[in-house]
């Protein structure tokens, strides 16, 4: 007879299990605090346990018709701790009296094939794998899990989400209140690039409005050039109605402003600090003398 699993090896296999089903299923870990699942591992457990029961009859039963030799032999087996028999029925090499037992009647170039046992670690991880494949093929069509496309409406609902709660929690920012920092060129280049390029242009060299990489400006409301790119952005030209109120009609956020007002800036004072970019329109109003 060959030694059973201990009870609580098999009671930890099937909480793997369970774990790895509701998890597939509910697809998150509110699961730990159901009844339901706390319910089904009581119940699972109960019925390794009789199971088990049911295994010891069977096996005191089948150990009466064994004979001294046998069962001296199942005893020493039985007496060796079951991690260390898994262990040596894994990496122990056989004996040359037990390989007798499993040459098969065949060879090839004096090597002979023996008829062994698969071990029980690659037994068990063959049909852990069998078990995880099909509770994931039923929860793959039974449920959303692993569906992309659900994972990414949830992540993109989430993000949406905190980005209006930081919003709603975040003032915009004001003239007043707006800072300069190359963190925000970035952004500010898509903002440029969505509303500002077929005017102004592609890197700000000018087309119908005016080229934003000289220091000839013909709006020149604030003393800054980051605040005057600011204002002009937010309130529009008062001498031109093709630069609209951005701000006050609501196309831009203050976030947007201040951010494309970081790009304008750049290019101007980053980028091209002395002579315009190369390419771009002529020069139009009058030179600017910007405050640091």
């Amino acid at each position: 007879m060959k030694q059973r699993s201990p009870v609580y090896v098999t009671i930890a296999i099937i909480l793997v299990i369970l774990f790895i089903m509701y998890f597939m299923f509910v697809q998150n870990a509110s699961f730990l605090s159901s009844p339901y699942f706390w319910g089904t591992v009581v119940i699972s457990s109960i019925l390794a346990l009789i199971q088990n029961a049911i295994g010891d009859l069977i096996e005191n039963e089948k150990f009466k018709s064994l004979s001294d030799a046998e069962k001296a032999s199942y005893i020493e087996s039985k007496n060796t701790p079951y991690f260390k028999a898994l262990y040596e029925g894994a990496f122990k090499k056989q004996p040359a009296s037990t390989e007798k037992d499993l040459l098969i009647d065949h060879g090839f170039d004096g090597i002979m094939e023996l008829d062994n046992q698969l071990p029980k670690w690659w037994l068990g991880l063959f049909w852990f794998g069998i078990a995880y494949c099909v509770v994931y093929m039923i929860s793959y069509w039974l449920t959303d899990f692993a569906h992309p496309i659900k994972e990414y409406d949830d992540e993109y609902k989430a993000q949406t989400a905190s980005i209006a709660e930081y919003i709603k929690n975040t003032p915009p920012p004001t003239i007043e209140n707006a800072a300069y920092s190359p963190d925000n060129i970035a952004a500010g280049q898509e903002v440029f690039k969505t509303n500002c390029v077929s005017c102004h242009g592609d890197g700000g060299k000018g087309g119908i409005g005016p080229n934003l990489t000289d220091n000839s400006w013909v709006n020149q409301p604030e003393k800054t050039l980051f605040k005057n790119v600011f204002h002009m952005v937010e309130n529009g030209s008062p001498n031109n109605p093709a630069m609209q109120a951005w701000g006050k009609n609501g196309v831009l956020t203050g976030f947007d402003i201040q951010n494309v007002a970081a790009y304008v800036y750049h290019i101007n004072q980053e980028q091209n600090p002395i002579t315009p970019a190369q390419g771009g329109a002529p020069q139009q109003g009058t030179p600017a003398h910007w405050e640091k």
